[in-house]
């Protein structure tokens, strides 16, 4: 009983510690509230970031893909048949008849021969190879390893 008295007897004589405590408590929650508050805002703001990056490219890829699509529209409108006609006329060319043309013989050029799959030569029979291990059913496999891993002297049925 004496220790609680002279604890008791401290505390009466010494008010503004107990006091001191309670605002180091309350002020050490109030720093911890403020780092999580922190920590939270830091990680809501590069969430926000992130998908405002996001958003932002993929305005870019939908430009690019209309842009692309543009290009390949004009490339298509230049390469068609009579925008090359048109050019070739305004360059001074004209359709060459068979007397502009003139061939050239190369010596030692042999003309490769195509091959021919629109008919079916009949002096060719088609027969397909398949070997005698793909023919048979599990049921005949399982008994030819049984028959050959049976010893010498046995009897098979």
């Amino acid at each position: 009983m004496n220790n609680v008295e002279q604890i008791v007897q401290k505390v009466r004589q010494a008010p503004w510690r107990v006091q001191h405590q309670w605002i180091g408590l309350f002020l050490l929650a109030l720093v911890l509230m403020a780092m999580v508050a922190g920590i939270y805002l830091n990680v809501t703001v590069g969430a926000a970031l992130a998908g405002r990056e996001t958003i932002s490219l993929e305005a870019k890829i939908t430009s690019n893909l209309r842009t692309n699509a543009d290009s390949e529209t004009q490339l298509a409108g230049l390469a068609s048949v009579e925008a090359m006609q048109k050019r070739a006329e305004t360059m001074g060319f004209q359709p060459a008849s068979p007397e502009d043309i003139t061939y050239v013989a190369v010596p030692g050029y042999v003309v490769q021969q195509g091959v021919d799959m629109s008919t079916e030569h009949k002096d060719q029979a088609v027969v397909p190879v398949i070997l005698p291990e793909y023919t048979e059913s599990w049921f005949e496999y399982f008994m030819n390893q049984q028959a050959s891993s049976a010893p010498a002297g046995a009897q098979q049925p």
